[in-house]
């Protein structure tokens, strides 16, 4: 059971991290690639690492994201047009 939820996980996780890469918006990218790195706190408190997890949502989640945020949002990142 816990290798299907494990394997879930990853599957989902997988997914937004090819939504990040792939997405021409800033803002959605780095929603996606905050979903991504909740999935992977996630997967953490599958193995039974809490602290890891905690660690991954307040330094990663927490802190680089928002520094991503305020990065975009100070310099007025535009959509790349094709």
């Amino acid at each position: 059971m816990i290798d299907l939820i494990f394997l879930l996980i990853g599957i989902i996780g997988t997914v937004f991290a090819i939504w990040a890469v792939s997405e021409k918006n800033l803002l959605r990218a780095a929603l996606a690639l905050t979903l991504f790195l909740l999935s992977i706190a996630s997967l953490y408190v599958v193995l039974n690492a809490q602290f890891l997890a905690m660690v991954q949502i307040l330094v990663y989640v927490g802190a680089v994201i928002i520094l991503i945020l305020f990065t975009i949002m100070l310099t007025r990142g535009e959509e790349v047009e094709d």
